[in-house]
């Protein structure tokens, strides 16, 4: 008999090496460093958490998915949020939808556009959330 749930573990964890070669541990890096620099300062510090928690999803995404914390912190992750738009969420937000428009234009960059896709969703409102087993 056919084990799906074993079939579809290969499968994320081939696309994930994939992701790895094809610029995901660059972009795991990049979110990496900006979340030490961020931490340097005690304001920085629930910043860089979050960007942490965006290097984990950038480095192994696929098998993961981002859920809502049922208690996500109210008003303060909601003011926490706005900050972060306002000072770089949305332009790391536009650069994944970006990267996955154009990752969808291909058939074969489908599944990593989907990606990009949900580290956009991340990158926009990242108090509140957790990145979970599929």
């Amino acid at each position: 008999m056919i084990d799906l749930k074993l079939i579809k573990q290969n499968m994320n964890i081939l696309l994930n090496l994939l992701w790895l070669i094809f610029g995901g541990i660059f972009t795991a890096v990049e979110y990496l460093i900006s979340s030490v620099v961020m931490m340097i300062t005690i304001i920085g510090i629930p910043f860089g958490l979050q960007t942490l928690k965006m290097a984990t999803l950038a480095l192994w995404p696929f098998g993961k998915k981002v859920v809502t914390v049922p208690s996500s912190g109210g008003c303060l992750s909601l003011l926490m949020n706005i900050i972060w738009i306002l000072v770089g969420g949305i332009w790391i937000c536009l650069t994944h939808l970006a990267w996955g428009v154009i990752l969808c234009i291909t058939i074969i960059g489908i599944p990593f556009g989907v990606q990009h896709f949900k580290l956009a969703g991340l990158a926009l409102t990242p108090f509140g959330k957790d990145i979970v087993d599929a």
